[in-house]
């Protein structure tokens, strides 16, 4: 599961019983940063899960932990100037969250960052505690985001919401979170994982197969967003520029070094 040289991370699955499966996710060195690794291990879990015709996943890292995810691995970017492309290992996932043909259940406890908000997002319902926070932070170190990924976001929150987390990059506290529909539940520590279970045996009791089809349907209905071609290149031409820009570096040697940012629009 990891290279001789990498930090440890687990990926583990659990059968509750033969209707729902608990995925632990854990990258205790890198506050549960979503390495490419470990982003293949889950996929892949996923793809047997799904072979396997569970109807329901309970997806998290953990109770009472400061931090769920803290999103994408930065240390990988020194290679990978555009690590949320169509294609790259946290795309990939994202979208395999989507199409499972059965719920998922993301079970949040403590904050969550970039690409993991949005691997939260990408699940079919939302159970936190109180300690759940959501911040967008590609702005930080001058990755534009994706416009799938940004859809995601504009088919689940007010537009002036999404503008200041990805604006400002300030953490969306659980109870505004609650508020927007970003959590459909919202429980005491000492009861998130009983209240994920509770909903998950409730819909592992309903028709696999219905639940399914609305599934599907409702995912082809949020991505029925037609684009002209000249505004997916003209997308396509801002992010290949911010992505070579010279604030990119700045941002990622800010971020390695401990520093703020000096941004200068280059």
């Amino acid at each position: 599961m990891n290279t001789p040289n990498a930090s440890p991370f687990s990926v583990t699955v659990d059968i509750v019983d033969e209707r729902i499966a608990r995925l632990t996710f854990s990258h205790p060195t890198r506050r549960n940063a979503l390495s490419a690794e470990l982003l293949h291990a889950l996929d892949s879990r996923l793809v047997d899960l799904a072979a396997q015709r569970i109807p329901v996943v309970i997806l998290g890292s953990g109770v009472g932990q400061d931090v769920w995810s803290a999103g994408h691995d930065l240390g990988e970017l020194a290679d990978d100037r555009d690590p949320i492309a169509y294609g790259k290992p946290l795309e990939q996932t994202l979208r395999r969250v989507r199409a499972y043909p059965g719920v998922v259940i993301a079970m949040v406890s403590g904050s969550a960052w970039g690409g993991a908000v949005d691997l939260a997002m990408s699940c079919d319902l939302v159970i936190a505690d109180e300690s759940a926070r959501f911040a967008m932070t590609p702005a930080n170190i001058g990755l534009p985001y994706t416009t799938s990924g940004l859809l995601r976001f504009f088919n689940n929150l007010p537009i002036h919401v999404l503008k200041e987390m990805f604006f400002s990059a300030q953490p969306l506290d659980a109870a505004r979170a609650e508020r927007f529909g970003v959590i459909n539940r919202l429980v005491d520590s000492d009861k998130l994982e009983a209240t994920a279970l509770e909903m998950a045996r409730g819909i592992a009791s309903k028709a696999p197969l219905a639940i399914q089809a609305v599934k599907e349907q409702l995912r082809i209905l949020e991505d029925l967003q037609p684009m002209p071609v000249q505004a997916m290149e003209q997308i396509a031409e801002l992010r290949r520029q911010a992505c070579e820009s010279a604030d990119f570096s700045e941002g990622l040697a800010a971020f390695s070094e401990r520093r703020p940012p000096k941004f200068s629009g280059k």
